[in-house]
């Protein structure tokens, strides 16, 4: 029997410890996590009642093999959720399927709303050709869009940056309102520092024409169309946020035989004379312990896993050394209610706005973007009618003076900008705060990262090593993505395959991540 060493358990890892466990008998697998909760970045976080979600994730993929597995963990709801029963409002049900009123182990259909806050109005996200949009902008300001957006059709910049990949589909003058500053806040690096390919994986096959595609696709009512993933308007949602998944992984992959090891710090690992990896190195509870294996698939960051090894050639050390990341902060913030106002036809709890997340296109405020919990799952909530949860979300380093605030300091910041931006009226109106720190959540791609391919190339040597997921490629994969290089890692590891290009082009194909078999 084949010993398989996993390291972490989020997405990525729990779905290869899954898959292998289902699928054969003949491997004895350990999962190392380094925290003492599942799901990485897509952990739920529960403090006195009210449930917080690292980041926002919409549960929504393309790939039929990955709505499988999630409706297999958490079957669709049957019966209405306590929102949908408060307000009288109906959605499509699944025949048979659990009542989320009545149990946990269920996954909801939800509305997807996301729009930007920018001068004090919202706008959709993605921008919409709408008469809100148009009197929200002023007619100069859509008169200057329109003929930037003509301009940026009739000559294309090379995209040999995000700038240039974001002004070839937008225009500039949309670019400069819409996405300069927010990136800038996110990475800390101005967009024409950062590489194009972020641009390709994050927005995909989402422009102005895309835009205008679906709008049309609607008013014509046009069947199969396809739909970018930053376009949709349903997606699928645990009752208790993302990390309830991942905990019914865990026990699955327990029940199955498997072992898994919290709170043990993988801190290096060792190699013969021929390549291969034979062992990793964790530490629990101050011990450091020698674990050997056959198979190594690593969810954790690239950087820590090659600056880990022994017999690491200097330049490939050097390019791992350098990838940069982006960490997080998020604060929950229990208020009695919310200044700003519902004008939208969407019916919601409290009448609150009905926005999954908001982004923050303000120049004046380091927040990047809003969570209102009440949105995602009335379940998140322990007292949806009379309060609102919301998620303060600031991207930082590590290290960094906002890093190293205290919960006090950040509560202070954040709900200043709060009331700068209109959300509460007085401090008074917070009833409950609670502080997250996420370490490594956003692989970067500047400094070392336009070499990755070396990197990569030189990982591919080593025969019986797997890098998986988000942080296990270096790439800012959704979920979905994650766990898809664990499939065909799995894949790989059962059919003797030795190659491991199908792993590393997963969300790298714009047929792969953009059309589904459907359409």
């Amino acid at each position: 029997m084949k010993k398989v060493l996993i390291i972490g358990a989020g997405p990525a890892g729990l779905t290869a410890a899954y898959e292998l466990l289902e699928k054969s008998k003949d491997f004895d697998v350990t999962v190392f996590e380094e925290s003492s909760v599942f799901g990485g970045i897509s952990r739920t976080v529960n403090h006195n009642g009210n449930r917080m979600d690292m980041g926002g994730h919409r549960f929504f993929s393309k790939m039929e093999e990955v709505n499988g597995w999630w409706e297999k963990l958490l079957p669709l709801q049957g019966e209405l959720s306590k929102d949908d029963i408060i307000l009288g409002r109906t959605v499509p049900l699944e025949n048979g399927g659990p009542d989320p009123e009545n149990e946990d182990a269920v996954m909801l259909r939800r509305h997807r709303v996301s729009r930007i806050l920018f001068d004090s109005k919202f706008y959709d996200y993605p921008v919409s050709l709408k008469m809100e949009t148009l009197r929200n902008m002023g007619l100069f300001t859509t008169m200057e869009v329109g003929f930037s957006y003509l301009r940026s059709m009739l000559h294309k910049l090379p995209e040999t940056n995000l700038e240039n990949f974001y002004i070839n589909r937008f225009g500039r003058k949309l670019y400069e309102l819409f996405f300069e500053y927010y990136t800038e806040n996110l990475w800390g690096r101005h967009p024409r520092e950062i590489d194009a390919s972020w641009g390709a994986q994050r927005v995909k096959g989402l422009s102005v024409t895309a835009v205008l595609k679906d709008v049309f696709g609607k008013i014509f009512k046009r069947r199969n169309r396809k739909v970018e993933t930053s376009l949709i308007e349903e997606f699928k949602y645990p009752k208790f946020g993302p990390g309830q998944l991942w905990e019914v992984a865990a026990g699955k992959v327990r029940e199955m035989g498997g072992k898994i090891i919290t709170e043990a710090r993988v801190s290096g690992f060792k190699k013969d004379e021929s390549g291969k990896l034979v062992s990793l190195f964790y530490e629990k509870d101050g011990v450091k312990t020698e674990t050997e294996g056959d198979i190594f698939i690593s969810s954790m960051p690239v950087r820590d896993l090659v600056c880990g090894m022994n017999d690491v050639p200097d330049d490939i050390f050097q390019i791992a050394k350098g990838l940069p990341y982006r960490d997080y902060m998020t604060l929950g913030v229990l208020v009695k209610k919310l200044r700003l106002k519902n004008r939208t036809k969407l019916k919601t709890v409290g009448n609150i706005v009905p926005d999954c997340w908001v982004y923050v296109q303000d120049r004046n405020v380091k927040m990047g973007r809003f969570q209102i919990y009440n949105n995602w799952s009335p379940y998140m909530v322990r007292d949806l009618e009379n309060t609102v949860w919301l998620g303060l979300e600031y991207f930082v380093n590590e290290g960094g003076s906002m890093w190293n605030m205290t919960e006090k300091e950040f509560s202070d910041l954040g709900i200043g900008e709060m009331m700068k931006l209109g959300l509460i009226g007085s401090r008074d109106d917070v009833l409950d705060f609670h502080l997250e720190r996420v370490k490594k959540a956003y692989p970067a791609y500047f400094d070392t990262y336009d070499r990755m391919d070396e990197l990569r190339n030189w990982l591919d040597t080593i025969p019986n090593l797997y890098c998986v997921g988000r942080n296990g490629q270096h790439r800012y994969n959704n979920i979905d993505h994650s766990m898809a290089t664990s499939f065909e890692t799995v894949k790989n590891i059962l059919g003797g395959v030795t190659g491991k290009s199908n792993i590393w082009n997963v969300n790298t194909e714009k047929e792969y991540h953009e059309v589904s078999k459907q359409n």
